[in-house]
Protein backbone atom coordinates (compact mmCIF):
# COMPACT_ATOMS: atom_id res chain seq x y z
CA UNK A 1 0.00 0.00 0.00
CA UNK A 2 2.96 2.35 0.45
CA UNK A 3 3.77 2.56 -3.25
CA UNK A 4 0.14 3.36 -3.95
CA UNK A 5 0.22 6.07 -1.30
CA UNK A 6 3.39 7.54 -2.77
CA UNK A 7 1.75 7.60 -6.20
CA UNK A 8 -1.31 9.30 -4.81
CA UNK A 9 0.82 11.89 -3.05
CA UNK A 10 2.77 12.53 -6.25
CA UNK A 11 -0.42 13.06 -8.21
CA UNK A 12 -1.75 15.47 -5.60
CA UNK A 13 1.56 17.41 -5.64
CA UNK A 14 1.53 17.60 -9.43
CA UNK A 15 -2.06 18.80 -9.41
CA UNK A 16 -1.27 21.52 -6.86
CA UNK A 17 1.81 22.60 -8.83
CA UNK A 18 -0.20 22.85 -12.05
CA UNK A 19 -2.92 24.83 -10.31
CA UNK A 20 -0.32 27.16 -8.81
CA UNK A 21 1.31 27.76 -12.18
CA UNK A 22 -2.10 28.41 -13.77
CA UNK A 23 -3.07 30.95 -11.12
CA UNK A 24 0.32 32.64 -11.43
CA UNK A 25 -0.12 32.93 -15.19
CA UNK A 26 -3.61 34.40 -14.82
CA UNK A 27 -2.46 36.90 -12.22
CA UNK A 28 0.47 37.91 -14.41
CA UNK A 29 -1.84 38.39 -17.37
CA UNK A 30 -4.30 40.43 -15.37
CA UNK A 31 -1.46 42.44 -13.83
CA UNK A 32 0.02 43.27 -17.22
CA UNK A 33 -3.33 44.29 -18.63
CA UNK A 34 -4.27 46.52 -15.69
CA UNK A 35 -1.56 49.10 -16.31
CA UNK A 36 -2.50 49.14 -19.96
CA UNK A 37 -6.10 49.87 -19.07
CA UNK A 38 -5.00 52.48 -16.60
CA UNK A 39 -2.72 54.06 -19.15
CA UNK A 40 -5.45 53.93 -21.73
CA UNK A 41 -7.66 55.91 -19.43
CA UNK A 42 -4.97 58.61 -19.01
CA UNK A 43 -3.90 58.89 -22.62
CA UNK A 44 -4.00 62.55 -23.81
CA UNK A 45 -5.19 62.93 -27.36
CA UNK A 46 -3.38 65.75 -29.21
CA UNK A 47 -5.80 67.75 -31.37
CA UNK A 48 -5.11 67.99 -35.05
CA UNK A 49 -3.42 71.24 -36.05
CA UNK A 50 -5.82 73.85 -37.37
CA UNK A 51 -5.22 74.95 -40.92
CA UNK A 52 -3.38 78.24 -41.06
CA UNK A 53 -1.81 77.91 -37.56
CA UNK A 54 1.80 77.20 -36.64
CA UNK A 55 2.64 74.05 -34.65
CA UNK A 56 5.23 74.03 -31.90
CA UNK A 57 6.44 76.86 -29.66
CA UNK A 58 5.80 80.41 -30.76
CA UNK A 59 8.99 81.94 -32.14
CA UNK A 60 9.88 84.84 -34.40
CA UNK A 61 10.35 82.48 -37.34
CA UNK A 62 6.96 80.86 -36.77
CA UNK A 63 5.27 84.25 -36.56
CA UNK A 64 6.95 85.37 -39.79
CA UNK A 65 5.90 82.19 -41.59
CA UNK A 66 2.32 82.59 -40.35
CA UNK A 67 2.26 86.23 -41.49
CA UNK A 68 3.57 85.23 -44.90
CA UNK A 69 0.81 82.63 -45.24
CA UNK A 70 -1.81 85.23 -44.34
CA UNK A 71 -0.37 87.70 -46.87
CA UNK A 72 -0.46 85.06 -49.57
CA UNK A 73 -4.12 84.41 -48.78
CA UNK A 74 -4.96 88.11 -49.00
CA UNK A 75 -3.00 88.42 -52.24
CA UNK A 76 -5.29 85.85 -53.86
CA UNK A 77 -8.36 88.02 -53.16
CA UNK A 78 -9.84 90.47 -55.64
CA UNK A 79 -10.92 93.63 -53.80
CA UNK A 80 -12.31 96.81 -55.37
CA UNK A 81 -11.62 99.98 -53.36
CA UNK A 82 -13.54 103.24 -53.81
CA UNK A 83 -14.31 106.34 -51.81
CA UNK A 84 -14.45 110.10 -51.73
CA UNK A 85 -12.46 112.89 -50.08
CA UNK A 86 -13.59 116.46 -49.43
CA UNK A 87 -10.90 119.11 -48.90
CA UNK A 88 -11.38 122.82 -48.24
CA UNK A 89 -8.91 125.02 -50.13
CA UNK A 90 -8.45 128.70 -50.94
CA UNK A 91 -8.30 128.32 -54.73
CA UNK A 92 -10.02 125.19 -56.05
CA UNK A 93 -8.63 125.59 -59.58
CA UNK A 94 -5.02 125.64 -58.40
CA UNK A 95 -5.69 122.80 -55.96
CA UNK A 96 -7.17 120.70 -58.78
CA UNK A 97 -4.01 121.16 -60.83
CA UNK A 98 -1.93 120.04 -57.84
CA UNK A 99 -4.15 116.98 -57.33
CA UNK A 100 -3.69 115.99 -60.98
CA UNK A 101 0.09 116.32 -60.63
CA UNK A 102 0.10 114.12 -57.50
CA UNK A 103 -2.03 111.46 -59.19
CA UNK A 104 0.01 111.32 -62.38
CA UNK A 105 3.24 111.09 -60.35
CA UNK A 106 2.20 107.61 -59.13
CA UNK A 107 1.10 106.50 -62.62
CA UNK A 108 -2.56 107.18 -61.90
CA UNK A 109 -5.04 108.94 -64.13
CA UNK A 110 -7.95 111.38 -64.06
CA UNK A 111 -11.18 109.87 -65.39
CA UNK A 112 -13.31 113.01 -64.97
CA UNK A 113 -12.85 116.64 -63.98
CA UNK A 114 -15.56 119.24 -63.27
CA UNK A 115 -14.84 122.84 -62.28
CA UNK A 116 -17.20 125.66 -61.28
CA UNK A 117 -16.21 129.31 -61.58
CA UNK A 118 -16.66 131.72 -58.63
CA UNK A 119 -20.12 133.30 -58.39
CA UNK A 120 -22.76 134.40 -55.86
CA UNK A 121 -20.19 134.87 -53.13
CA UNK A 122 -18.57 131.49 -53.70
CA UNK A 123 -14.96 130.99 -54.75
CA UNK A 124 -15.81 128.11 -57.04
CA UNK A 125 -15.19 124.38 -56.64
CA UNK A 126 -13.69 121.43 -58.44
CA UNK A 127 -14.53 117.71 -58.52
CA UNK A 128 -12.12 115.08 -59.83
CA UNK A 129 -12.54 111.32 -60.25
CA UNK A 130 -9.06 109.88 -59.73
CA UNK A 131 -7.81 106.36 -60.46
CA UNK A 132 -4.93 105.57 -58.12
CA UNK A 133 -2.86 102.34 -58.09
CA UNK A 134 -3.86 100.20 -55.11
CA UNK A 135 -0.28 99.94 -53.85
CA UNK A 136 0.10 103.74 -53.80
CA UNK A 137 -3.33 104.54 -52.35
CA UNK A 138 -2.36 105.31 -48.75
CA UNK A 139 0.60 107.55 -49.60
CA UNK A 140 -1.32 109.34 -52.34
CA UNK A 141 -4.30 110.02 -50.06
CA UNK A 142 -1.96 111.59 -47.51
CA UNK A 143 -0.63 113.95 -50.18
CA UNK A 144 -4.11 114.85 -51.41
CA UNK A 145 -5.31 115.60 -47.88
CA UNK A 146 -2.29 117.87 -47.37
CA UNK A 147 -3.53 120.21 -50.13
CA UNK A 148 -5.92 121.93 -47.71
CA UNK A 149 -8.15 121.27 -44.71
CA UNK A 150 -9.75 117.81 -44.80
CA UNK A 151 -13.52 117.92 -44.32
CA UNK A 152 -14.52 114.31 -44.98
CA UNK A 153 -12.90 111.00 -45.97
CA UNK A 154 -14.78 107.80 -46.78
CA UNK A 155 -13.35 104.56 -48.18
CA UNK A 156 -15.07 101.23 -48.86
CA UNK A 157 -13.94 97.85 -50.23
CA UNK A 158 -15.89 95.24 -52.13
CA UNK A 159 -14.63 91.65 -52.40
CA UNK A 160 -15.31 90.27 -55.88
CA UNK A 161 -13.11 87.18 -55.59
CA UNK A 162 -16.01 84.78 -56.25
CA UNK A 163 -17.11 86.77 -59.29
CA UNK A 164 -13.60 86.76 -60.77
CA UNK A 165 -13.10 83.05 -60.10
CA UNK A 166 -16.46 82.19 -61.69
CA UNK A 167 -15.57 84.32 -64.71
CA UNK A 168 -12.19 82.58 -65.06
CA UNK A 169 -13.90 79.18 -64.96
CA UNK A 170 -16.40 80.20 -67.63
CA UNK A 171 -13.62 81.56 -69.84
CA UNK A 172 -11.67 78.31 -69.53
CA UNK A 173 -14.75 76.25 -70.40
CA UNK A 174 -15.60 78.47 -73.35
CA UNK A 175 -12.06 78.22 -74.74
CA UNK A 176 -12.22 74.44 -74.47
CA UNK A 177 -15.57 74.46 -76.27
CA UNK A 178 -14.17 76.61 -79.08
CA UNK A 179 -11.15 74.31 -79.43
CA UNK A 180 -13.41 71.25 -79.69
CA UNK A 181 -15.54 72.89 -82.35
CA UNK A 182 -12.45 73.90 -84.29
CA UNK A 183 -11.30 70.27 -84.15
CA UNK A 184 -14.65 69.10 -85.51
CA UNK A 185 -14.54 71.79 -88.18
CA UNK A 186 -11.22 70.49 -89.49
CA UNK A 187 -12.69 67.01 -90.01
CA UNK A 188 -16.17 67.94 -91.23
CA UNK A 189 -16.97 67.26 -94.90
CA UNK A 190 -20.69 67.94 -95.07
CA UNK A 191 -21.66 71.50 -96.10
CA UNK A 192 -24.53 71.70 -93.63
CA UNK A 193 -22.29 70.51 -90.83
CA UNK A 194 -19.64 73.09 -91.79
CA UNK A 195 -22.18 75.92 -91.69
CA UNK A 196 -23.54 74.76 -88.33
CA UNK A 197 -20.05 74.48 -86.84
CA UNK A 198 -18.96 77.90 -88.14
CA UNK A 199 -22.09 79.52 -86.69
CA UNK A 200 -21.52 77.87 -83.33
CA UNK A 201 -17.84 78.86 -83.33
CA UNK A 202 -18.67 82.50 -84.13
CA UNK A 203 -21.23 82.63 -81.35
CA UNK A 204 -18.87 81.12 -78.77
CA UNK A 205 -15.98 83.34 -79.82
CA UNK A 206 -18.20 86.42 -79.37
CA UNK A 207 -19.15 85.23 -75.89
CA UNK A 208 -15.50 84.54 -75.12
CA UNK A 209 -14.44 88.03 -76.18
CA UNK A 210 -17.20 89.54 -74.06
CA UNK A 211 -16.10 87.59 -71.00
CA UNK A 212 -12.44 88.48 -71.58
CA UNK A 213 -13.42 92.15 -71.82
CA UNK A 214 -15.32 91.82 -68.54
CA UNK A 215 -12.27 90.21 -66.96
CA UNK A 216 -10.06 93.13 -68.07
CA UNK A 217 -12.57 95.54 -66.54
CA UNK A 218 -12.50 93.74 -63.19
CA UNK A 219 -8.70 93.61 -63.30
CA UNK A 220 -8.58 97.38 -63.82
CA UNK A 221 -11.03 97.96 -60.95
CA UNK A 222 -8.96 95.79 -58.62
CA UNK A 223 -5.56 97.21 -59.56
CA UNK A 224 -6.62 100.88 -59.28
CA UNK A 225 -8.81 102.47 -56.62
CA UNK A 226 -11.46 105.03 -57.60
CA UNK A 227 -11.40 108.20 -55.49
CA UNK A 228 -13.75 111.17 -55.93
CA UNK A 229 -11.95 114.32 -54.77
CA UNK A 230 -14.09 117.36 -53.92
CA UNK A 231 -12.21 120.66 -53.63
CA UNK A 232 -14.35 123.42 -52.12
CA UNK A 233 -13.72 126.97 -50.91
CA UNK A 234 -15.19 129.00 -48.10
CA UNK A 235 -18.39 130.91 -48.81
CA UNK A 236 -17.83 134.67 -49.06
CA UNK A 237 -20.67 136.58 -47.43
CA UNK A 238 -22.21 139.61 -49.11
CA UNK A 239 -21.50 143.09 -47.75
CA UNK A 240 -23.71 143.92 -44.75
CA UNK A 241 -26.57 146.41 -45.16
CA UNK A 242 -25.96 149.97 -43.79
CA UNK A 243 -27.40 150.51 -40.33
CA UNK A 244 -25.75 153.84 -39.31
CA UNK A 245 -25.41 157.33 -40.78
CA UNK A 246 -21.82 156.82 -41.83
CA UNK A 247 -22.49 153.40 -43.36
CA UNK A 248 -25.52 154.90 -45.15
CA UNK A 249 -23.36 157.77 -46.43
CA UNK A 250 -20.75 155.34 -47.69
CA UNK A 251 -23.42 153.23 -49.37
CA UNK A 252 -24.99 156.34 -50.96
CA UNK A 253 -21.65 157.60 -52.20
CA UNK A 254 -20.82 154.20 -53.60
CA UNK A 255 -24.24 154.12 -55.28
CA UNK A 256 -23.71 157.60 -56.73
CA UNK A 257 -20.34 156.62 -58.15
CA UNK A 258 -21.86 153.47 -59.51
CA UNK A 259 -24.69 155.37 -61.15
CA UNK A 260 -22.27 157.94 -62.59
CA UNK A 261 -20.04 155.20 -63.96
CA UNK A 262 -23.01 153.40 -65.45
CA UNK A 263 -24.25 156.66 -67.00
CA UNK A 264 -20.89 157.22 -68.62
CA UNK A 265 -21.00 153.71 -70.03
CA UNK A 266 -24.49 154.28 -71.45
CA UNK A 267 -23.47 157.66 -72.90
CA UNK A 268 -20.41 156.11 -74.49
CA UNK A 269 -22.59 153.45 -76.04
CA UNK A 270 -25.05 156.07 -77.43
CA UNK A 271 -22.47 158.53 -78.84
CA UNK A 272 -22.04 156.76 -82.23
CA UNK A 273 -25.81 156.54 -82.66
CA UNK A 274 -26.28 160.22 -81.76
CA UNK A 275 -23.64 161.23 -84.29
CA UNK A 276 -25.33 159.15 -86.96
CA UNK A 277 -28.72 160.66 -86.13
CA UNK A 278 -27.27 164.20 -86.31
CA UNK A 279 -25.79 163.52 -89.75
CA UNK A 280 -29.06 162.17 -91.05
CA UNK A 281 -31.02 165.15 -89.68
CA UNK A 282 -28.55 167.59 -91.20
CA UNK A 283 -28.84 165.94 -94.61
CA UNK A 284 -32.62 166.11 -94.45
CA UNK A 285 -32.54 169.81 -93.56
CA UNK A 286 -30.15 170.63 -96.40
CA UNK A 287 -32.27 168.78 -98.91
CA UNK A 288 -35.41 170.57 -97.70
CA UNK A 289 -33.79 174.03 -98.01
CA UNK A 290 -32.36 173.45 -101.49
CA UNK A 291 -34.08 175.90 -104.04
CA UNK A 292 -36.20 174.01 -106.57
CA UNK A 293 -37.29 174.91 -110.11
CA UNK A 294 -40.12 177.43 -110.37
CA UNK A 295 -43.27 176.13 -111.94
CA UNK A 296 -44.12 177.54 -115.45
CA UNK A 297 -47.57 179.19 -115.42
CA UNK A 298 -50.06 177.81 -117.87
CA UNK A 299 -50.93 180.14 -120.91
CA UNK A 300 -54.25 181.89 -120.59
CA UNK A 301 -56.78 181.66 -123.38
Amino acid sequence: MRPRQHLTAALILATLTLATLTLAGCSAGSGSSAPDSANSGNVSVQPAPIEGTVEGPVTKDSVKSQGAAGSATRADRSVVTSGYVTVRVDKPMDAAAEAVRITEAVRGRVDARTEYAPRDGRQGSSTLILRIPEKELTATLDKLKAIGDVQEVSLSSSDITIVVQDLDARITAMRASVDRLLGLLSTATDTAALITLETAISDRQAQLESMESEKRYYADQVSMATITLNLVADFTRAAPKPDTFLSGLEAGWAGFLGFFSASLVVFGFLVPWLVLAAIVNLAVILIARRPGRRAVPAPSE
